[in-house]
Order: structure tokens, then sequence, then C-alpha cells
């Protein structure tokens, strides 16, 4: 059993990225330029940003944080992302999800240009990557691809388990991974709540992708020997054996299924990590207008 070191690999993409951009300085061009708006005071929102801008600060890019308040109007956020799409030396931009209820966090991945967009949720860049056009790809997902990428996991023609068929993780990797790519030509099916039989399809995966939200859902009787999981999910319940009091489970029952494996990412330190290395990876395409 080989542990998928998302910490690892992110960690070395940022070695990568930093690189890149000391030879951008040094040659006089473009530097990386993220954005990132922050809507409200939400704990987990405001961690997964401070992340993002340290790793800006890491490879070297610029960043700007724009915060605005939870009963920020609708109308007035989608000015601060006109703002952003017009200003030249920005070259992409996040907005921070969930928003708060008023606000149609539809219509504002739409007003994101899809040229700036590299978290990857614009509809025309979910478009761009169906037909397997050059685009940004969603940032975890992408992180999967190049988890199972650097550590030669084979997917030609393997059978590859879905579950979850959320716009974010489920639905996209179920596109990619049935590309004529390398990650990819895989035999894909896409399983969600309404899937009945799930067991007997999941234990024919060679190849399963667990993005469901539910804290140890995947179990050692749902896989097959040799199989490679990719644990997305990550759920926060109280522990007493721990500092901080919490403790931070996948969607699968790591101790139970491990022993099962050819590989398996954990949580924390798998999938996640991996989100923001590819967040960046896209700012560097934007940058260098690689993309659009």
């Amino acid at each position: 059993m080989i542990i998928l070191d998302g910490k690892k690999i992110s960690n070395d993409i940022k070695y990568e990225i930093a690189i890149e951009v000391t030879q951008l300085k040094a040659s006089g061009g473009k530097i990386p330029h993220l954005a990132a708006i922050l809507v409200g005071t939400d704990g987990a929102s405001e961690t997964y940003v401070s992340a993002k801008v340290k790793a800006c600060e890491k490879v070297g890019f610029r960043s700007t944080l724009i915060r605005l308040k939870d009963n920020v109007s609708e109308q007035e956020l989608l000015k601060e992302i006109h703002k952003v799409n017009t200003t030249l030396d920005i070259d992409g931009l996040i907005v921070q999800l969930p928003l708060p209820n008023h606000i149609d966090e539809i219509k504002i991945t739409e007003a994101i240009l899809p040229s700036k967009d590299v978290d990857g949720f614009h509809p025309t860049n979910i478009g761009r990557m169906a037909l397997n056009l050059p685009t940004y790809l969603p940032a975890t997902p992408a992180g999967i691809l190049e988890l199972l990428k650097r550590y030669n996991v084979e997917t030609s023609g393997k059978h590859c388990v879905v579950i979850g068929r959320s716009h974010i993780v489920g639905s996209p990797m179920s596109i990619l991974m049935g590309r004529n790519n390398n990650p990819g030509n895989c035999t894909v099916t896409l399983t969600h709540s309404r899937t009945q039989n799930l067991r007997e399809i999941t234990k024919t995966a060679d190849i399963l992708i667990v993005a469901l939200g539910k804290a140890e859902f995947l179990t050692a009787d749902m896989v097959k020997q040799n199989v490679c999981i990719i644990d997305v999910g990550i759920t926060r319940i109280k522990s007493n054996k721990t500092k901080s009091g919490w403790k931070l489970l996948g969607d699968v029952a790591f101790d139970s299924v491990k022993d099962k494996c050819s590989f398996i990412t954990p949580v924390p330190g798998g999938v996640g990590p991996m989100t923001i290395a590819m967040l960046l990876k896209n700012t560097l395409k934007s940058a260098a207008q690689q993309v659009y």
C-alpha cells in the first residue's frame, strides 16, 4: 500500500512554480497576481483564503484580498468582480464559496471573466474541459490528476467509480477520468444518492474517487483488493484525543480499507493540499496567457 502524499507533491509543485517566478523576475516578465474576494467572516472560508494568500507569498506571486461584509448586496459584489475583470494587472480571481444565502452563486460564478477563472468553475471553462480543449481545470480535480500522474498510477483501461456528483469534484472527475489523456482512458461509473446496489458497483472499481462529505462512508466490505482510493471528503468531528478538540475524517474509513489498497490518499494531507497548488498553477498559466 502506497500513500499518495498530497502534502509532499503540493510542496514539490510550489517549489517548481517558485523557480519559474524567479526566472520571470530575472527576465523582467509578468509576475502572477491572484485576487481573492471574501464575503463575511466564516471561519472555514477565512482559513482557506489565508492559506491561499500565504501560498502566493511562498511562490513569489502578488496577491490582493478584497474583504466584503456578509450583508453586501449582490450588485455590490458584482461591481467588485467587474473591477477585477477589468484590471489588467490581475491574472486570476477567486470568489470564496459558500456565499451568503441572498447571493446567487451561479450568477457570481458566471460574472468572473473565463480567462481569470482560475478556480475553473465558469461554464465556459467547464465546457472547454468537457471538449478536452485548453482551459483551467477545477483545482481539486486537477490536483487529483496530478497525484495519479506523479505516482504513476495506471488508469488506462481501468474501471473508475466516482461517488458524488457535485459540480466542484464528482462531475468533473467523471469527465476527466474518461478523457483520452494520461491520467484518463478509464471506463467511468458516476454514482450518487439515488444509485442502487452501490456496494456491488464499488467492489468492481480499480480506482475509487469518493467525494460525498459523509465521514468514513466507504468501508472495507465495499472495495476489492488492490484498489486505488482517492478520498476527497473532509469532516470535522469533536475529539478528546487532540489538542484542538477536533479531528478531521475523510469519506473513507482509512484504517478499515488501507490493507486492501494499492494506493490511498490520507485525510488530512492527501487531496486538500493539492487544491491550492493547482490554483497557483492555473494562475501561472493565466499570467503567461497559456490558455486564453
